[in-house]
């Protein structure tokens, strides 16, 4: 009797079963492709006497449950796996498959094998390859590309398998009973029934292949078999670096991060993901919408929507010469998903979802380099990229595989823009290998150039005015992501809620505010509408009038310049106190806008930063309020411009205000050739009917436009809510009196909205609105 046999006789009398399932046990274990009726098992029992009745009773035979192959699987109690799976993939018609493994086998003479019917087909012990479907069958759910052999389930099977196969009776039931007492998802009798082939199979049904990779080689060692042990994890290292890798991912993006965290309100990334449009042709990511004008004074041009490549299919690019891309730039404006698209690739290809080709992803960002540059590095202390690695995930100590010419692996290195540091692109050493020890600026260098890593796919992601600094030769292709359509907007708006009836009121009640359903574009601005507006609906009467528009504007605001202070200066969450260097850096920031504004362009220029005393990577790269646009210039100068023209619009009322609060001071008047006849002199300007009526001033004077927008955010500006409550403690000090005399604007914009011009008096009645609506 074999070992298989002797363990289930012992169990089968531990639990003083009765004779006729003691009888049924007797016949050979089912394997992987052995399929029998249970009419045939029991005639085998009575029969048993030769060869020929042994392959005349494993013949099919119909029946009624089993029309189309008269076959039923011994073990019924068991899932179908993706071994029975291949067995009828492969399957010549007409074929049956017997169990080699049966005793009675033995006994077959190499002539009476040949003289068996031509589809009898014998099964190996060892399971089949999976079949894969050829990549013209494939469709973008299921992409192209199969895992690595040594990282497939037959690889795994076999070598669980291999590992057991040597075991002694006392052994393998020494090692089924330490798996079974250390694993409550798997019951004894699961353990206990079939030969080892049988227990491989249930075990990987039951915990997956990894888990049961992993799981047998801890009850290796707890049953002190460390050289089998040890064997088997070198025999599966690949797929247990891949498995640990899958694991660091999924931790990292399975739950999405969104604003301040509470307790309970945690988002799977997979229950609202909506893939933004992803384009190869990036103009700067700027949309040309605005309410009142055709067209900003600097238009830009909007990627056409045969340029857009999915998320997944960024590595299945080509080169003009055919050859795939190694390394792909994607950028994109402030809150616009690039973080969310590291996760999504990330978690598909963690699930096997997509890129199943590529045998590892490991992630390594340039904000982990650049703290490992500035804290963890002794001074002069040199690491090669492999020590780099390893640093950051340790199971990839002693790997070689990443050497290999046919080793197919991504590094993901996002936030290009956290990695302050100049790199010196020309004269930075040149590395050819992965161990030789060098400064983290020359890894960076050499990764991107390609001497370090050869072999992998590298994927960069940043801000356009901060990975616009790499040299276009060391690049395949620059992506950019565009953001939501409109259809995308709804669509991720309704995945947030369970509650149907709350998604359509939030998504009937921001499409009230046109500029509004512009800004939500951005993915992050999406996830500003639905927080905002699912509180706001849980007080009664809320959703009468359409929602304000400067509390949105101020809410980006205050998000980007908190999140400068976290990513940038490594501020902890309750460290996010402004200091008098950032207030400054945005009334500057205004002014400029304001500038630009009188003189009617929405693009500025590094001299123009340096004009106003700012940094331009602070304004550009770490503001999150400005972009760069790509060879805008015909002069080759870098053109900059505001995320959006309506923030261009937004940062100069903010600047406008912020002087005649804070400095009592009344910027609008010195553009003005006269004060208006209604002040009998200037010091009553410095009122806030004084101030709102240069704004009117200025906006009649000017085309249909100009000021129209800026006018409605300095109304909204001015009131309590905005100025008091939303920018109190950030921009203005929290004791800071309210503004005064909001009545008289008040009565003033009244009395306007009565007699002034016909095509300004919605937006009239919109600055009313924004000044005095108190819904928030």
């Amino acid at each position: 009797m074999d070992p298989d046999n002797e363990v289930e006789s012992t169990f089968r009398q531990e639990n003083e079963k009765d004779e006729e399932q003691r009888k049924r046990m007797k016949r050979p274990p089912s394997s992987y492709g052995s399929m029998k009726t249970e009419s045939e098992g029991m005639e085998e029992e009575e029969e048993e006497e030769c060869k020929e009745e042994v392959a005349e009773a494993c013949l099919p035979v119909a029946t009624a449950d089993h029309d189309e192959t008269g076959l039923l699987f011994t073990r019924p109690d068991s899932p179908q796996t993706l071994y029975t799976t291949t067995t009828e993939q492969t399957q010549p018609p007409g074929a049956v498959f017997i169990d080699t493994r049966s005793s009675d086998l033995e006994d077959h003479s190499e002539d009476d094998v040949e003289d068996m019917d031509e589809f009898l087909v014998a099964d190996s012990p060892e399971p089949p390859e999976p079949v894969e479907l050829d990549d013209e069958m494939q469709t973008d759910e299921c992409q192209p590309g199969k895992l690595h052999p040594e990282q497939d389930l037959p690889h795994i099977f076999k070598s669980i398998q291999s590992m057991l196969t040597g075991f002694t009776r006392e052994e393998l039931y020494q090692f089924k009973m330490w798996f079974y007492q250390s694993e409550p998802s798997i019951t004894l009798q699961q353990v206990m029934d079939g030969d080892i082939l049988d227990f491989v199979d249930k075990i990987i049904e039951i915990l997956g292949q990894d888990r049961a990779l992993l799981h047998t080689i801890s009850t290796l060692q707890n049953i002190k078999k460390h050289p089998e042990a040890e064997e088997l994890r070198n025999l599966c290292k690949r797929a247990l670096i891949r498995f640990h890798l899958k694991q660091y991912l999924i931790r990292k993006h399975q739950v999405i991060r969104e604003g301040v965290v509470r307790a309970g309100k945690q988002n799977f990334l997979e229950n609202i993901y909506v893939e933004p449009q992803i384009s190869t042709c990036g103009y700067g990511g700027v949309d040309n919408f605005h309410e009142f004008r055709s067209q900003p004074p600097t238009p830009h041009q909007i990627p056409s929507p045969d340029t857009f490549v999915g998320v997944n299919n960024l590595f299945r690019l080509q080169k003009g010469n055919g050859q795939l891309v190694r390394t792909v730039v994607t950028t994109g404006i402030a809150g616009i998903g690039m973080s969310v698209s590291v996760g999504k690739v990330s978690l598909d290809w963690a699930e096997l979802r997509a890129n199943k080709d590529l045998q590892f992803i490991i992630k390594l960002s340039f904000n982990s380099l650049w703290y490992l540059r500035n804290r963890n590095l002794p001074p002069l202390q040199k690491m090669s990229i492999m020590e780099v690695l390893e640093y950051y995930h340790p199971e990839l100590k002693n790997m070689k595989y990443l050497e290999e010419e046919d080793c197919k692996f991504l590094i993901i290195m996002d936030s290009y823009d956290c990695y302050q540091a100049p790199l010196d692109w020309e004269h930075a050493p040149v590395i050819n290998d992965n161990h030789t020890p060098a400064h983290p600026d020359v890894l960076i260098v050499n990764i991107i150039r390609g001497t370090v890593l050869r072999g992998a796919r590298v994927w960069i992601l940043g801000r356009r005015a901060a990975v616009s600094q790499i040299p276009s030769k060391f690049i395949d292709v620059v992506t950019e992501i565009q953001g939501f359509s409109d259809a995308m907007k709804d669509e991720y708006l309704l995945k947030r809620f369970y509650e149907a009836d709350v998604a359509s009121d939030i998504v009937a009640h921001y499409k009230r505010q046109p500029s509004l359903v512009m800004l939500c574009r951005q993915p992050f601005v999406c996830w500003m509408v639905a927080t905002v507006f699912e509180r706001c609906f849980r007080f009664l009467g809320y959703g009468m009038h359409p929602p304000r528009l400067t509390p949105f504007y101020i809410n980006i605001l205050t998000v980007q310049m908190n999140r400068r202070l976290q990513f940038y200066q490594g501020k902890a969450e309750n460290e996010l106190k402004w200091s008098r260097d950032d207030k400054d850096l945005l009334i500057k920031m205004g002014k400029m806008a304001f500038k630009m504004l009188e003189r009617k362009t929405s693009v500025f220029f590094e001299d123009d930063v340096k004009e106003y005393g700012l940094n331009l990577t602070e304004v550009t790269v770490f503001s999150g309020l400005c972009t760069e646009l790509p060879n805008a210039a015909s002069d080759s100068r870098r053109t900059f411009c505001f995320i959006h023209f309506t923030f261009q619009e937004f940062m100069a009322a903010l600047y406008v205000f912020t002087m005649f609060r804070t400095d009592a001071k009344n910027v609008l008047v010195s553009g003005l050739w006269h004060v208006p006849k209604i002040f009998t002199s200037k010091d009553q300007t410095k009122s806030a009917v004084g101030l709102v009526h240069c704004a009117l001033d200025r906006t009649f004077t000017s085309p249909l436009g100009v000021y129209d927008m800026f006018l409605r955010f300095l109304c909204g500006l001015l009131s309590p809510h905005c100025h008091h409550e939303q920018l109190g403690g950030f921009l203005f000090s929290h004791h800071a009196p309210k503004v005064a005399g909001l009545g008289e604007v008040r009565q003033l914009l009244e009395k306007t909205i009565q007699s002034g011009p016909e095509d300004r008096v919605e937006n009239l009645k919109e600055c009313l609105r924004e000044m005095t609506q108190e819904d928030e």
